[in-house]
C-alpha cells in the first residue's frame, strides 16, 4: 500500500455483482499490509479515472483489516462514477482510496432499527455485525424496486425474521408506521436509523418527529431541495489561530471564502451531506443548513459544515 497525501493506492482484488445492477468491489492494499481501522457507518472516496471522485460507504466486515468493500449502483443517468465502476474498473486495476470518515455513527443504544431502501443497505451491513457482536436487538425493514435488484439478501438470510424485505413489485411501499409501531420492543430508547432515496428518508423524519428527540439518524446520497435559511445577508468570519476577520457577502459560501483567502478546508460534496468541511465554532450562532449534524449537535453550536451553513448574526468566530 503507497499513500500520497490522505489517499491510499489500493488495488480491485474482485467485483462481484451482489444483484441487478449492484456491484461489490473488494480493495486490498498493494503490500497487502493492514488497511486502517474504521467503524460501522463510514464511507470512503473513490479517486476514479479523469478526476472523478465518489463516496462509498463501507459495507464489508470491522474486522478484516486486509480489504476494504463498497458495493456501487449502476446508474446510467449519474454523473459517471458508476458507469467508469460497472464498465471499466477491472480486478487488478489500482484506485486511489481516501481514508475512512464516518458521519454515519452507530451510537450506543438499547436498541436498532434499520430502514434501508435499495443501495441504502450498505451502512446497515457493519452496523448489524457490530449489534449482533455485543448483544443488542435490532431489525431491518429493507425495501427496493424488485427483489433481484436488491443486493445481500443471501447475507442477510441467516438473520431470520429480524430482517423483513420488501420488495415494491410484490409487497407495495414500506410500512413506516408498523415498523416504528413497534419500536419499543427493542428497548427503551431505541435508535432509528435510515439510509435510502430522498422521499423514503423525508416519510421517516415526518414520523420520528413524534417520537421525541433526536431518535432518528440518517445518511443521504444527495441534499433534498430546502428553502433558503433565515440568514442570507453578510457576515463577518473571524479565524481564531491566525486572528484574521473575513467578511463573507451573499453569493459566497464561508468554504469558498476560506479558499479565496488560502485556508484550505476539506471538502467533497459541497452540498451539506458528508461532512467532510466541518469545523470547529467557538463563538458565534450558525445557521444550519447541513443534513449531517443531529438536533443535539445543532443546538450545541459547537461545529458546522462550511459548504452550506452560515450565521445567524453578524460574527462567527471559527477554529481555524
Amino acid at each position: 500500500m503507497s499513500t500520497t497525501g490522505s489517499s491510499m493506492d489500493l488495488r480491485v482484488r474482485q467485483l462481484t455483482y451482489e444483484s441487478d445492477g449492484i456491484i461489490s468491489v473488494g480493495l486490498v492494499g498493494l503490500d497487502r499490509a493492514e488497511l486502517p481501522e474504521w467503524e460501522p457507518g463510514a464511507h470512503v472516496d473513490l479517486r476514479l479515472a479523469d478526476g472523478l471522485v465518489r463516496q462509498y460507504s463501507l459495507c464489508g466486515s470491522t474486522a478484516d483489516r486486509g480489504q476494504y468493500a463498497v458495493a456501487v449502483l449502476h446508474d446510467p443517468a449519474g454523473r459517471g462514477g458508476s458507469r467508469y465502476v460497472h464498465e471499466a474498473l477491472r480486478p487488478g486495476a489500482r484506485v486511489g482510496v481516501g481514508a475512512p470518515r464516518n458521519t454515519f455513527v452507530l451510537e450506543p443504544g438499547p436498541g436498532y432499527l434499520f430502514i434501508a431502501g435499495g443501495i441504502g443497505i450498505t451502512p446497515f451491513l457493519p452496523m448489524i455485525d457490530r449489534a449482533e457482536r455485543d448483544g443488542v436487538p435490532w431489525r431491518l425493514l429493507y425495501g427496493g424496486r424488485t427483489r433481484r435488484g436488491m443486493a445481500f439478501l443471501e447475507r442477510l438470510a441467516r438473520y431470520g425474521d429480524r430482517v423483513q424485505v420488501v420488495p415494491q413489485d410484490e409487497c407495495g411501499l414500506l410500512d413506516l408506521d408498523a415498523a416504528l409501531a413497534g419500536l419499543e420492543e427493542l428497548g427503551a430508547g431505541a435508535l432509528v436509523y435510515g439510509c435510502g432515496p430522498e422521499p423514503l428518508l423525508a416519510a421517516l423524519e415526518q414520523r420520528c418527529a413524534l417520537l421525541g428527540e433526536d431518535v432518528l439518524r440518517v445518511e443521504r446520497f444527495a441534499a433534498p431541495e430546502v428553502e433558503p435559511g433565515a440568514a442570507a445577508g453578510e457576515f463577518l468570519v473571524e479565524l481564531a489561530r491566525s486572528g484574521r476577520t473575513l467578511a463573507v457577502d451573499t453569493e459566497t459560501s464561508v468554504l469558498e471564502c476560506l479558499a479565496r483567502n488560502g485556508i484550505e478546508v476539506p471538502s467533497d460534496c459541497q452540498e451539506g451531506i458528508c461532512g467532510s468541511c466541518q469545523v470547529g465554532v467557538l463563538a458565534g450562532e450558525p445557521d444550519h443548513r447541513d443534513h449531517v449534524l443531529t438536533r443535539r449537535q445543532r443546538l450545541a453550536g459547537g461545529v458546522m459544515m462550511t459548504c452550506v451553513s452560515r450565521c445567524l448574526g453578524d460574527r462567527l468566530v471559527l477554529d481555524l
